[in-house]
């Protein structure tokens, strides 16, 4: 499910490429954004993983809620389907997508202009991707991270998190700010 159909193509064929290394033969594009048929959407909660791409938070919160779909797809992966995400679609998963707000010169545009930024809520820790090593990106994080109460996962490109069993596995480099202060992940 791409954040935005707009260019998707693109990043489909680059999805397919990294996804038939692992084997996967079959794999559907469903444009959230996109008028959609019934038959489709049963297609897609019948796949045996839904990954969610990234791009404009904001406008991908606005069109998975739009028609229930937050929901629907919450209720699938806590029946056991497996979803993963790609920056965007890992926001999504968190408690809120208050980490796509800030800071200020790398933000993804609210033009949807969304003021429920509650997200699913699978987790209990926040996500911030395209993470650089800079005083600007670390100023930024800690600050945040003085005011929530959840710890923040600062992710390099090319990292991730497996959350399974409430067990957190990390790949490649990752940080962790907490309480105004930051700790290095070493795997």
């Amino acid at each position: 499910i791409p954040a935005c159909s707009y260019l998707s193509v693109l990043l489909y064929q680059d999805l397919v490429e990294q996804y038939s290394k692992l084997g996967v033969k079959k794999i559907l594009q469903f444009n959230i954004d996109q008028k959609y048929s019934q038959v489709m959407k049963k297609a897609i909660f019948k796949s045996d993983i839904i990954h969610l791409g990234g791009g404009n938070t904001f406008y991908f919160l606005k069109h998975l809620r739009r028609n229930g779909f937050l929901k629907e797809l919450k209720q699938w992966t806590l029946a056991g389907g497996i979803l993963t995400g790609l920056s965007a679609g890992a926001i999504i998963m968190t408690k809120s997508i208050n980490t796509a707000s800030f800071p200020d010169f790398d933000k993804d545009e609210n033009e949807e202009n969304i003021k429920n930024l509650k997200g699913m809520n699978l987790v209990d820790f926040e996500i911030f991707p395209h993470y650089r090593n800079s005083k600007r990106y670390e100023s930024a994080l800690l600050d945040y991270s003085r005011k929530s109460s959840l710890p923040l996962y600062a992710l390099a490109d090319g990292s991730g998190i497996i959350y399974l069993d409430d067990e957190i596995r990390f790949v490649g480099k990752a940080v962790c700010f907490h309480q105004g202060r930051k700790y290095l992940i070493h795997k």
